[in-house]
């Protein structure tokens, strides 16, 4: 069993919000440029955190996302269970049907214990901790800041529906 991308993604593209949203929303143009997510991706996955009600967004100039509740109120398996991210180490997804007598396998136990590991795991880790850590390891190096009306700008510039590699040369946004 294996965490897929989508899982990864919304797990670190919520850090980054959470990391950013003092300055205010935070657009998914500058989430897509600093962690290397297409954009189209990062709209799919926000509009389920919001529906889910872990995000909440802001139309309009200066609009973008923020979190719809505290960091330390949100836990890792709120996040991949937000996303529709399969956590089950079984192979009858739970249902006890695994054998070919569609009652559970000789090992059904160990991998529906292991997945209930797994979530009280998930699920005890809060996305404050999260971003804690990362502002620890982030503070040893030398951030590098976008501001945000880069930030804004980049996401004018951009439609939503094309992701582009930019550069920024002499504090001009351009296209590759």
């Amino acid at each position: 069993m294996r965490l897929t991308t989508k899982g990864r993604f919304a797990v670190t593209a919520m850090i980054d919000l959470a990391m950013r949203e003092h300055h205010g929303p935070v657009t998914l143009a500058g989430i897509s440029q600093r962690q290397k997510i297409s954009l189209s991706y990062l709209e799919q996955l926000f509009g389920r955190l919001r529906r889910n009600e872990l995000v909440e967004s802001t139309r309009g100039p200066g609009g973008g996302y923020t979190l719809a509740r505290s960091a330390k109120d949100i836990t890792v398996a709120d996040i991949i269970f937000a996303v529709d991210e399969p956590l089950d180490a079984t192979q009858c997804a739970g249902k006890e049907n695994c054998s070919e007598n569609d009652g559970p396998c000789m090992t059904h136990e160990l991998w529906s214990t292991l997945t209930k590991k797994m979530i009280e795991y998930l699920d005890s880790v809060s996305l404050y901790s999260l971003v804690d850590g990362q502002k620890e390891r982030v503070g040893r190096t030398q951030p590098r800041d976008i501001s945000v009306v880069k930030e804004h700008r980049a996401a004018l510039e951009f439609p939503t529906s094309t992701l582009q590699e930019i550069k920024i040369d002499n504090g001009r946004l351009t296209t590759l």
